[in-house]
């Protein structure tokens, strides 16, 4: 049944729904060309140059084990802290919220001590924290798609600038994962974050084709989408490796756009950096490495997912480099 804008029954149940919010019959405000050019608007500055801005959405998608969560905790701390990660930079410390709907708390506490340990700065502005060990005992699972988690949420949120939901599988349940209709709740409330001002980036896990899981209806509104998945002579040994790929990139492009391999290197005092570098010289690295242990260029090519003309540019240039005979 579809109901028209002065329906009974559709109000009765907009004030069951909402019922704090008083519903009235213009609710929608309208505005000419003129009166849009010369409102002041704030500035869109930018919480992590050059791919999240504020009030921007942004979805950070990999397969299970690549190291979603190492990536969401580290944005979220250095933009706490007004830091640097992977060369991207945040220009000022911005409040943080992080949902995280799956971690166990001791886990979820070790890597934050190990994230604290290795960095030269401490949070300035807020960096706090939703888990699921930590909530009452008698209550529901954390549910972004209802109602009055939002509520709850809304009273938490008055000096965070970023939302880092971790993630959707778990904290954004309603209805089937591959239906457009089921992302419409999440979708709203995303977008109303953004109109108050804040950035949400949403972790997800990717699907068998290597895009992001479900319906492709959660791309609409982003502005960047970012997939993580793993070098093709990755060891198990090497934890947090992974290549970083632009699915979209809203507003940068060129070099700020190009992919990156990075990789969470734990010493023996137990102090982690990041390191990384562009995809393209990963790869270059990784060629010479299997052309000096004697694979032919058919099979580097195979092993890299290149072709084989591409293998070729890349040992012509070691060899004019003088790095191999």
């Amino acid at each position: 049944m579809e109901f028209e804008a002065n329906d009974s029954t559709h109000e009765a149940t907009i004030e069951e729904l909402y019922p704090d919010e008083k519903i009235e019959g213009n609710s929608i405000s309208i505005v000419d060309i003129q009166d849009f050019l010369s409102q002041e608007l704030p500035e869109r500055k930018i919480l992590l140059k050059p791919w999240l801005p504020s009030q921007g959405l942004a979805m950070v998608h990999a397969p299970r084990g690549i190291g979603k969560t190492h990536f969401g905790l580290a944005v979220g701390y250095v933009v706490a802290c007004g830091s640097e990660f992977l060369g991207w930079k945040a220009p000022e410390p911005a409040g943080v919220l992080i949902l995280d709907g799956e971690m166990p708390a001791p886990a979820l506490q070790e890597r934050l001590a190990d994230i604290v340990r290795s960095n030269d700065k401490e949070p300035s502005k807020p960096l706090r924290f939703l888990t699921p060990d930590l909530q009452p005992k008698d209550r529901l699972s954390f549910n972004i798609a209802d109602i009055n988690d939002q509520r709850d949420l809304d009273k938490y949120l008055n000096d965070i600038d970023l939302i880092i939901v971790d993630n959707i599988s778990t904290l954004c349940r309603s209805g089937k994962e591959n239906e457009a209709e089921g992302w419409q709740p999440i979708q709203a409330w995303a977008l109303q974050q953004r109109a108050q001002g804040r950035s949400v980036l949403f972790i997800h896990h990717s699907g068998k084709d290597g895009r992001q899981r479900g319906t492709s209806k959660r791309e609409d509104v982003l502005d960047t989408v970012i997939s993580l998945k793993q070098p093709s002579d990755y060891t198990q040994e090497q934890g947090a490796r992974f290549e970083i790929r632009f699915e979209k990139a809203r507003g940068f492009f060129g070099e700020d756009a190009e992919p990156m391999e990075a990789q969470l290197i734990t010493d023996t005092n137990g102090t982690q950096q990041w390191t990384y570098k562009k995809l393209e010289d990963a790869i270059h690295e990784q060629i010479l490495s299997l052309y000096e242990e004697g694979l032919s260029q058919k099979d580097i090519a195979s092993e890299v997912g290149r072709n084989k003309s591409s293998i070729s540019r890349h040992i012509k240039r070691a060899k004019a480099e003088g790095r191999i005979l």
